[in-house]
């Protein structure tokens, strides 16, 4: 299921470079600012979110005036509607089936990582983490072993192998993980 929206990411070395990239950013297209924020080791990262020429619009803006202070960028047109709905937060989930976790070394990559799992396969995204202390990403995801084992895979292609930390595969989770990688749905 995609959201027909574009997602633009960009990573910069400088906080004050990113704060005023940002405000280019959503001054030059009609973009929503979804997430703009200071994670590990004073590193600034900006998403935005709108059709793909506005994302690529901004995202334009965003990179001329970061210079050498950009240090990753990118552009995921037509992300899955579960990424947007999972990120820096938890989806709620009746119950665990098999469960994925992959875990990267920045942001961007968790979410890639994200988009191209659930985009693979029938799973429910749990959470995709881009603010996690030392500057790593994580996605979780739940449901039949097989398409658990599908989405990682998929997951962990769209990743560069230099930013992937380690995935897993836990084919019968254990309900009491439940409490770690997803909330009970509301009643």
């Amino acid at each position: 299921m995609q959201a027909n929206l574009a997602v633009g990411f960009l990573e910069l070395s400088s906080i004050a470079k990113g704060i005023e990239a940002c405000d280019a950013m959503v001054k030059m297209a009609s973009v929503t600012l979804a997430r703009a924020t200071v994670i590990a080791r004073g590193k600034y990262v900006i998403l935005v979110t709108g059709p793909v020429g506005e994302v690529e619009s901004a995202m334009r803006a965003g990179r001329e005036l970061s210079g050498k202070a950009l240090l990753d960028e990118v552009l995921i047109r037509n992300i899955h509607a579960h990424v947007l709905a999972a990120l820096d937060k938890r989806r709620p989930v009746e119950r665990l089936e098999a469960v994925g976790a992959i875990e990267t070394k920045d942001a961007i990559a968790a979410v890639l990582a994200a988009d191209a799992a659930a985009k693979a396969a029938f799973v429910h995204v749990l959470e995709v983490k881009t603010v996690v202390p030392g500057g790593k990403g994580y996605v979780t995801l739940t449901g039949e072993v097989g398409a658990v084992r599908s989405a990682v895979a998929a997951g962990i292609s769209a990743v560069d192998a230099g930013r992937l930390v380690s995935h897993v595969v836990i084919p019968q989770a254990d309900g009491q993980l439940l409490a770690t990688v997803g909330k009970s749905a509301e009643k």
